[in-house]
């Protein structure tokens, strides 16, 4: 633990101006607030705010961030409140603390609904002012070092907000080292055998590297002297969770990893960095599709190196970084590190540099931030908008051009849908092809860093349901989203007046829309195409709706029957030419009645569903559904080539997910082809790992026989795609096999 002239002096070697007393008197302040607490180790609390206001003197943050790790807890732990706080220290210091505060009170571990609308909260929180995320970023951190004494479970979920949001906002802040490390203690809780694994294994290689790392680092920095040119060689071992990550990824196992280690080659300028790339490729061999120039184009968190990766000495495959002291800086600071470099374009007029936190606010990495919120304020709903968010924190980025040369920055496996909706909303929606490198591509192409992408635009054109499981950006997502609930809107608004005009036909009664306004107020809806829609859903019944507009209106009572009449069948089934399914309430949830119903979200409404008829879907892969004249929404894959039928009907999309509760042991239907070599006993191997592999089969028939081989479609009932996976892979394995695939339309 340090001591109070300890932090200080630590504080004014890096800033000579430091005001020594408020930094002095905000320890003393929060030693004293603290005195009688413990943390659950048994030690005093104020190691606590202590550790982190000596975290974030490692950033070289200012004194009001500083004095705000020191008091941070005092608000919300202590007799001590925002008014004392700002008698004390200020405005300033009183508003930060009070964020932080705010801060630790969302608890984004809870179910999601709520966890979503915290982390909402956690953005605007800190789009007002960055420095309360990065002392909440020093809290998270402290106590991620210190998690042993807390409870497995808390270990746990703690652990797990941490991977999945804090770790990644500090990359997007572009704190590699606070990234890197909140992910491995993160990583140590979460898979406590994979991290003893690695790091026994790294212990060992390290031993046997050591040798190697030398030479490499001694035969780059002769060949750089021999052309003139200062820089320091350094290597770096990769971090346990991003080898296991890498592992994962390619399944592959950790002897198998060539880039474990690598090196970071740090000049005086950039011109020095191009010399020494031009030193290394005229040196070494290169590997080809390795290098990548985040100079010339940095990163969105303002990341900037040359990245290559050679066959370098020992016939070793070398990876290199190559960036000047100050890209060095803002590699490892991020944010932080604009604090650090007074330039003199950003000097007032009195010659004296703004604030450090307005010089914060300045940065990319900020900027992304402050998009974020701006697309909060569109009405995105919190739930959706942290599912869009994830995917972007943790996504990697592609550089993308205009046909004018403007750069759009993406994630990862970006689309030309999401490069539309980047350049502007109306441009996305409107989208229907594009040329990638003046070539016509799909729309579903994965971009590649330098592609040149133009969009062709029709108006009227609106953008597919399935458009939103193919983007990737949270922007594209949710912009699909709405436009397509819009296009369903309106589509239910189209079937309900004519579901009302063909009523009042077969009532002889005359309708127009003067008089449905003018009688609007015995009518629960509050617009003519609120009603409209709620007569398309099955919310409101046409009956209802002439009672409305024609009160003294007596219907004719319909024939005697032994029977009663079903829906399908009545006056309305036959106006329409559509077979409605009436289940009641609007839950999100539809169904297809009876012990078969089918757990689909997002089709609101009374529409029957049902299964395409080849191959069905499962759950755990991405589906969509079809509107189909007399038979409701038909449910395909996304992949399934019957979907091509409906390009240019985007109208006939309905956004659908799967809404299987946790242990449900529900059966899907799938349909596969097996074809064997003629052997006794062929069928009965296959039905026998099929049983062992706790799947039914439903259908058998033969396709095709012949001296040799036998080829048979066998109709399956499994619990999900991972299920039917697992008994593609176990059949493809037998040796009395000689093909099979899932049979889809």
């Amino acid at each position: 633990m340090m001591g109070r002239q300890e932090l200080v002096d630590r504080v004014s070697r890096y800033n000579p101006d430091t005001n020594r007393d408020l930094i002095a008197r905000a320890y003393d302040y929060a030693e004293e607030a603290h005195k009688h607490q413990k943390r659950k180790s048994g030690e005093r609390y104020f190691i606590h705010p202590e550790a982190v206001a000596r975290i974030l003197s490692e950033l070289k943050l200012d004194d009001a961030t500083i004095a705000t790790g020191l008091l941070h807890d005092t608000i919300e732990d202590t007799k001590a409140t925002r008014k004392e706080i700002n008698e004390l220290f200020g405005e300033e210091i009183g508003a930060l603390v009070d964020g932080v505060t705010k801060l630790d009170a969302l608890d984004l571990v809870t179910k999601k609904a709520e966890q979503a609308e915290n982390f909402r909260k956690l953005l605007i929180a800190i789009s007002s002012d960055v420095r309360v995320l990065l002392v909440k970023l020093a809290d998270r951190l402290h106590n991620m070092r210190t998690m042993e004494h807390m409870r497995a479970d808390r270990r746990l979920a703690i652990s797990r907000e941490t991977m999945e949001i804090y770790a990644p906002l500090a990359g997007r802040m572009g704190i590699q080292w606070l990234r890197d490390e909140l992910e491995d203690l993160s990583f140590r809780w979460l898979h406590p055998e994979a991290y003893e694994t690695i790091t026994k294994r790294l212990a060992s290689l390290r031993k046997s590297y050591t040798g190697l790392i030398q030479e490499v680092e001694k035969e780059l920095h002769l060949k750089l002297e021999e052309y003139g040119i200062d820089a320091l060689v350094t290597s770096r071992e990769k971090k346990p969770y991003s080898i296991w990550r890498k592992m994962e990824n390619r399944q592959i196992a950790l002897e198998q990893l060539c880039d474990i280690y690598g090196f970071r080659v740090i000049t005086g300028n950039v011109e020095d960095c191009y010399r020494v790339l031009g030193v290394i490729h005229t040196t070494w061999q290169i590997v080809p599709g390795r290098f990548k120039d985040y100079i010339s184009v940095p990163k969105s968190n303002d990341y900037q190196s040359i990245h290559t990766t050679i066959i370098g000495p020992e016939r070793q495959r070398v990876e290199l970084q190559i960036r000047t002291k100050h890209m060095h800086e803002i590699a490892e600071y991020g944010i932080a590190a604009h604090t650090l470099y007074k330039e003199t374009s950003t000097r007032e007029g009195n010659g004296r540099l703004p604030p450090k936190h307005e010089l914060l606010q300045d940065s990319s990495a900020y900027q992304w931030l402050r998009q974020l919120v701006d697309m909060l304020r569109e009405g995105d709903n919190p739930e959706e908008f942290l599912e869009h968010t994830r995917l972007e924190l943790f996504q990697d980025q592609v550089f993308t051009f205009t046909p004018n040369g403007g750069l759009i920055v993406l994630p990862h496996g970006a689309t030309p849908i999401d490069f539309a909706y980047a350049v502007h909303t109306d441009i996305g929606n409107t989208c229907y092809s594009c040329k990638i490198n003046g070539r016509p591509m799909p729309l579903v192409t994965s971009l590649k860093n330098g592609d040149e992408v133009e969009i062709n635009c029709a108006p009227g054109h609106s953008p597919p349901a399935a458009w939103e499981k193919i983007a990737v950006t949270g922007k594209a997502k949710a912009a699909i989203r709405r436009a397509t609930r819009a296009a369903i809107q309106e589509q239910y608004g189209r079937l309900g007046r004519e579901m009302i005009t063909q009523g009042f036909a077969l009532a002889d009664l005359s309708f127009s829309n003067d008089l449905l306004e003018k009688k609007l107020f015995r009518l629960p809806q509050g617009s003519m195409e609120e009603v409209f829609t709620a007569v398309g859903r099955g919310e409101l019944e046409v009956d209802l709706v002439i009672s409305a507009l024609y009160p003294d209106y007596e219907a004719k009572p319909a024939p005697a029957s032994k029977t009663a009449q079903r829906p399908e069948n009545s006056w309305l089934g036959k106006a329409m030419g559509l077979r409605f399914r009436w289940v009641g309430a609007n839950t999100g949830t539809m169904a297809s009645g009876g012990p078969e119903a089918i757990p689909i979200r997002g089709a609101k409404g009374d529409l029957p569903i049902r299964f395409a008829p080849k191959g069905g879907a499962l759950p755990g892969e991405r589906i969509v559904g079809i509107m189909t004249p007399g038979e409701g929404i038909v449910i395909y894959p996304i992949h399934a080539k019957a979907l091509q039928r409906f390009d240019d009907q985007p109208e006939r999309w309905v956004d659908v997910t799967w809404d299987i509760q946790p242990g449900s042991r529900e059966r899907f239907p799938a349909l596969i082809s097996v074809t064997t070599f003629n052997m006794p006993g062929s069928l009965a191997r296959i039905a026998q790992l099929i049983g062992e592999a706790d799947a039914n089969i439903d259908k058998l028939r033969m396709v095709r026989r012949d001296s040799d081989f036998t080829e048979m479609l066998i109709g399956l009932e499994v619990w999900d795609i991972k299920h039917l996976n697992r008994i593609i892979s176990g059949i493809r394995a037998m040796k009395i096999v000689n093909r099979v695939f899932r049979v889809q339309g």
